[in-house]
């Protein structure tokens, strides 16, 4: 929703599309998850007396629009992309089929995974990592606000500090706001690294898949991670 309150900012869509090309076109094979925030969150309609059930279904149609908004500036850029929707609704996407999905990516086309799991009280961390893993991914990188984890956050407290890499164990047992701790067990159980970088700054996922940017890493191993992140497919 770029600097909005709410709804879809053209700009920042056709931004993060870009950056989508240049990263694919770098040979690097990318499927890809979205939210639902900027038009419907489930835990705010339970706050608006819609039972959380319900209100978690409203949020992954949410998923939907969004994936389908960036598939056709994707596909405006030359992009060939799938969207598959765990809700199956065949009129205007795909359902979710693993096979399906990997042979879309061995055709060299983007994926983009709408709905969440496709369950309630699961968020869309939860289906990050769970597609992530079933597609086999290197590396999942999360897209968010600030440029990693920091000790404090960074808007309230100037003197926050980012770390670089944050084992798994650390994160749940201090309670990082990294990501959920459903998601963050699954991954530690898969051994699926995590990058934390900033989707606001320009070229942001750009720099991260090359290993350049500013990101928090999360995985057991550093300097592993490190090594096979040259070759990482998000």
């Amino acid at each position: 929703m770029g600097a909005g309150n709410y709804g879809l900012d053209p700009s920042t869509v056709s931004r993060i599309a870009d950056e989508v090309k240049v990263v694919q076109e770098q040979g690097v094979q990318v499927c890809l998850v979205v939210g639902g925030g900027n038009i419907f969150r489930g835990v705010n309609g339970v706050e608006q007396e819609i039972d959380r059930s319900t209100s978690d279904y409203m949020g992954m149609l949410a998923t939907v629009m969004n994936a389908l908004a960036l598939q056709s500036a994707l596909e405006k850029r030359g992009v060939h992309t799938r969207v598959q929707s765990a809700i199956p609704m065949a009129t205007v996407c795909e359902p979710y089929i693993r096979r399906k999905a990997i042979r879309h990516l061995e055709k060299g086309r983007v994926v983009i995974f709408a709905a969440g799991t496709g369950n309630p009280f699961f968020t869309t961390d939860t289906a990050a990592v769970l597609r992530a893993n079933e597609m086999e991914c290197d590396v999942l990188m999360k897209g968010t606000k600030v440029d990693g984890v920091y000790t404090a956050d960074p808007v309230k407290d100037v003197s926050a500090k980012r770390y670089d890499h944050l084992p798994y164990l650390r994160v749940l047992s201090d309670n990082l706001r990294v990501m959920d701790m459903a998601a963050i067990a699954l991954a530690r159980e898969n051994r699926l690294p995590i990058i934390i970088f900033s989707i606001q700054e320009v070229d942001g996922f750009v720099q991260a898949v090359k290993g350049t940017g500013r990101f928090t890493s999360v995985s057991d191993d550093e300097q592993n991670f490190r090594m096979s992140h040259s070759h990482s497919t998000p």
